[in-house]
């Protein structure tokens, strides 16, 4: 079972052959604490996922995840609106920052598997009219840092240093393991 409503996960599940057999998304408050530094975010978040969708469905193999985009120890937002989004991509602008995807896997006996991958990458210093065009095309909508690398943004990054599917929004080659690691058989 995914714990996620996200596409991009599913589509990269698929990638390693692995289709779930039920898509519930987990409710909860995704607040940052305060102080909690993003990498510490991503990863309560990922495990209390996990564990509200254990509560619906304890007799499932559970894999959930979250991904935070963060520059120092600040946690941007998702963005949900233009102004949000234009904020995260004018702080990413010419600037380093990290992509922390952290996943979570509950069996059925209560065993909870986790994991993290930490991605670095480089924006190329953003011109008004590429963010306003970036803008416009949408694709920012409730993504993480208000952009998605999989789309028009990937023009923006000068290098990426890490997991091009974490910063999607799933490490593959973590997933793959604690998946394998609890019982699911994968080529």
């Amino acid at each position: 079972m995914l714990a996620s409503a996200s596409p991009r996960r599913r589509d990269l599940l698929a990638r390693i052959g692995v289709v779930p057999d039920a898509i519930v998304p987990a409710d909860i408050d995704e607040t940052p604490h305060p102080r909690e530094r993003p990498r510490d975010h991503a990863k309560r978040l990922a495990s209390a996922k996990a564990r509200a969708a254990a509560l619906l469905r304890p007799d499932a193999l559970i894999l959930a995840g979250d991904t935070v985009v963060g520059v120092g120890a600040r946690i941007l937002p998702k963005a949900e609106d233009e102004a949000t989004a234009r904020a995260c991509l004018t702080l990413l602008s010419g600037r380093r920052h990290h992509v922390i995807s952290a996943i979570a896997v509950m069996t059925p006996d209560g065993t909870l598997r986790e994991a993290f991958s930490e991605s670095t990458l480089r924006f190329k210093r953003l011109t008004p009219a590429e963010i306003d065009a970036y803008i416009a095309s949408g694709e920012w909508h409730g993504k993480a840092g208000g952009y998605a690398i999989q789309g028009r943004a990937e023009a923006f990054c000068l290098w990426l240093a890490g997991s091009h599917s974490a910063v999607i929004g799933l490490p593959l080659y973590d997933t793959r393991r604690l998946l394998r690691a609890a019982g699911l058989p994968l080529d």
